[in-house]
């Protein structure tokens, strides 16, 4: 992680630790180097959430590029993954996309894409820290019609919702799902795009208000969606966090199908159908154990890489693969996207079912998933730094790993996003898996003053 930038853009609570004058000039500094080489005036395209922060930040960052020189337009609330796209599509320079994804309302951030729809490589990201923060630069402001002007599409959540239509095989006619959009980004774009591909959409959570984003709803909050398809005899439903990066899905019983179990039906079929590169998926660190034994007992191969979809697209780009993604959702089609993309991962689940004419718990029966155990501990910026040098927190984890053996694994890792140190433990006995994650957060919270935020369980049958 840089010092501006985490694994996904820049992030922190609205109008203090991220105010509209650094985000000005995150603006400014971005148009100065995303700029370089243009023989015409540089373009930019901006989106956001639905966060009331979000219009005073597009604002910020729109100001500080007009100010070099730079021409802005502005595409309104639309998804993450709208953005990467409409940059091409609107043969602009590179993208903005003002948004704190799954977090809470209080929280806004950042993300900037290239020309060519991707997420920034870390010398891009460190040259717009340098000079943000150290003043590094020429910044010569223009004057009078040198200055940059914003517009308006207003045709681009539309071009978006077409552009997911065109990668569906099969339409959706006939099939009864409900839709978690919540209160965020596909709120603009989620009823429109299912019930033109013919579904009957249940849509919940699409009436923003500015607060009540991923409050209690979406993939962060899954729960109240899986009783909602249960209650109504749907055949699934799918949940999407506050910019539509992510999907996750529920089965017909309510069971929660994680990116993970989504990645391990699509890459099945998309190996079957020769669209499969490699025969490889690439994941993350975090993927689970279950995906690593699926993949070998159907010849697949199983990349890892660090977590954050821009190291799995990073990876995907230099070995030329074709599909990857992780286990909270980010999910990558290459032919399709160039980030992880909620709606269209959706989309190719829901056609999949409808074209194989199967339920999705039958589906996701080709992998077992491991039990699993999640502790996250809020620490302070010094604490995640203080993570990668403390003896007896090294020590515990090597514990904990030798411990588990070949029968599972511990990852502990600081949140590229949050204020987090994350400790997941998976293996086949619950209550080993529990102890090391016990053992080793009692000792992150001793030596890093780490406070338990969260504890999650995954336990599911094997």
């Amino acid at each position: 992680m840089g010092r501006l930038f985490g694994t996904d853009g820049v992030r922190g609570i609205a109008n203090t630790e991220l105010s509209p004058e650094r985000a000005m000039e995150i603006g400014k500094a971005a148009a100065e180097v995303l700029s370089e080489g243009c023989r015409r005036r540089p373009l930019f395209a901006i989106g956001s959430d639905t966060r009331t922060s979000s219009d005073m930040l597009l604002c910020a960052v729109a100001a500080g590029i007009c100010s070099m020189g730079a021409d802005v337009i502005n595409l309104g609330v639309v998804p993450t993954p709208a953005v990467a796209y409409l940059v091409g599509k609107y043969k602009a320079d590179a993208g903005v996309m003002i948004s704190a994804s799954h977090n809470p309302s209080e929280f806004n951030g950042i993300k900037i894409f290239s020309g060519d729809g991707y997420k920034l490589p870390d010398a891009l990201e460190e040259r717009i820290e340098a000079i943000v923060l150290d003043n590094e630069g020429r910044l010569e402001c223009p004057t009078g019609i040198g200055v940059g002007r914003v517009t308006y599409a207003e045709r681009a959540a539309k071009d978006y919702i077409d552009h997911v239509r065109s990668s569906v095989l099969y339409s959706l006619d006939g099939m009864n799902i409900a839709i978690d959009a919540s209160n965020g980004s596909a709120s603009a774009t989620a009823r429109q795009l299912f019930e033109s591909l013919g579904a009957n959409a249940h849509i919940l959570n699409d009436t923003p208000n500015g607060a009540n984003i991923n409050e209690n709803c979406g993939s962060t909050h899954i729960d109240a969606l899986a009783k909602y398809v249960v209650e109504n005899g749907l055949d699934c439903g799918v949940a999407f966090d506050g910019d539509a990066d992510r999907c996750l899905a529920v089965d017909e019983n309510g069971s929660v199908i994680d990116g993970d179990m989504i990645m391990a039906i699509c890459s099945l079929d998309l190996n079957e159908r020769g669209r499969l590169n490699h025969g490889a998926v690439v994941g993350t660190i975090m993927t689970n154990f279950g995906f690593g034994k699926f993949c070998e007992e159907n010849g697949l191969k199983f990349v890892a890489t660090k977590v954050g979809d821009r190291f799995v697209l990073e990876e995907m780009l230099l070995e030329d693969y074709s599909f990857g993604g992780e286990q909270s959702g980010h999910i990558i089609f290459r032919d399709f996207a160039t980030t992880g993309d909620g709606q269209l991962t959706a989309c190719q689940l829901l056609s999949l079912m409808r074209r194989k004419g199967k339920k999705l718990s039958e589906l996701a029966s080709v992998m077992t998933r491991y039990p699993q155990v999640i502790v996250n501990l809020t620490v302070s910026s010094e604490g995640k730094l203080l993570f990668y040098t403390d003896r007896e927190v090294k020590e515990s984890i090597e514990k904990a790993k030798n411990e588990l053996g070949d029968l599972g694994r511990v990852v502990v890792r600081p949140s590229g996003t949050e204020p987090l140190i994350r400790v997941m433990a998976e293996g086949n006995d619950m209550d080993q898996i529990k102890k090391v994650c016990d053992d080793i957060a009692l000792v992150i919270e001793r030596r890093l003053d780490g406070k338990r935020k969260i504890k999650k369980t995954k336990a599911p049958d094997l």
